[in-house]
């Protein structure tokens, strides 16, 4: 059934002979009669007593005619929500982004943009970057750390420069435990390309934890050292003593990105959501 059967129905209903109704919707007699057929053995009931001077309705033809003017009510409704809702941004954003930059960053970014656009419906899931990596299908936008998403397309947010930290000097005769933490495997191999060719570090392998922030709390309470990133170091780290990750004279960062396939920019929510991350000024 087509949302123009329901229509005729209707439109017979309230002219009470095919031929009055076809002079209103501009269609011939014989066709109407083929129509009312097929919508009759669809239903597999009769919903009009032919009678010389008019169409009278059977019982069931009453319940199918009130269905049909619930539904064209309905249809109507749906329509003009839709006509409404043009030039306004809504539906749903799914999100998939790195932990730290959810812990960081996020909460004030969301903020601003749904400040600005109500209307849409935020689906959020955080996690280690490489796990955002892997169910990138799932989201319409990823930020993720290290490296892009594959097969998306991508822009740099920010580059963010990474520091072996500790509350006693680095570099001295005494062995510290090095505090590890949560995180993809190739930022695990950057951090230990760096450990194995820093000469003069003595360190031991004793704690490990969830997330970055648990370790830079550990760490500022004296427990051992471990690595950040510039962005999470707030005031109390920088007095600390602290050595730059650097091979061969350059700097070591973790860079994030912002991801989506190309396609999906179209949805209005998305086109929205990249340009106001893309605009914004992160560190």
């Amino acid at each position: 059934m087509k949302i123009d059967d329901y229509q005729l129905l209707v439109h017979l209903f309230e002219n009470q002979t095919i031929r009055a109704t076809a002079r209103k919707v501009l269609i011939s007699q014989p066709a109407i009669t083929q129509r009312l057929k097929y919508i009759e053995e669809y239903f597999d009931v009769l919903i009009f007593l032919r009678t010389p001077k008019k169409l009278v309705l059977t019982a069931a033809g009453e319940l199918i005619i009130e269905h049909a003017k619930q539904l064209l009510k309905e249809e109507r409704a749906v329509h003009a929500q839709v006509a409404h809702s043009k030039g306004v941004v809504s539906g749903k954003l799914s999100l998939g982004v790195s932990s730290l930059v959810s812990q960081h960053y996020l909460p004030e970014l969301l903020e601003a943009y749904t400040a600005i656009y109500p209307a849409v419906s935020i689906d959020l899931i955080t996690g280690v970057s490489e796990e955002i990596r892997q169910a990138a299908s799932d989201f319409h936008v990823c930020i993720v750390r290290g490296e892009p998403v594959k097969d998306h397309h991508y822009s740099q947010m920010f580059s963010d420069p990474l520091y072996l930290c500790d509350t006693k000097p680095i570099g001295g005769n005494e062995t510290r435990p090095f505090i590890e933490f949560k995180t993809d495997s190739e930022f695990l191999k950057l951090i230990e390309g760096w450990l194995l060719n820093k000469k003069g570090l003595s360190i031991k392998r004793s704690i490990k934890v969830d997330q970055f922030e648990t370790a830079k709390q550990l760490m500022k309470r004296g427990l051992g050292m471990t690595v950040l990133p510039q962005s999470i170091l707030d005031p109390e780290c920088r007095e600390l003593p602290h050595l730059a990750l650097e091979d061969h004279n350059h700097q070591l960062t973790r860079e994030t990105w912002l991801c989506y396939q190309p396609r999906i920019r179209s949805l209005p929510q998305v086109d929205t959501f990249v340009r106001f991350a893309e605009n914004k000024s992160w560190i």
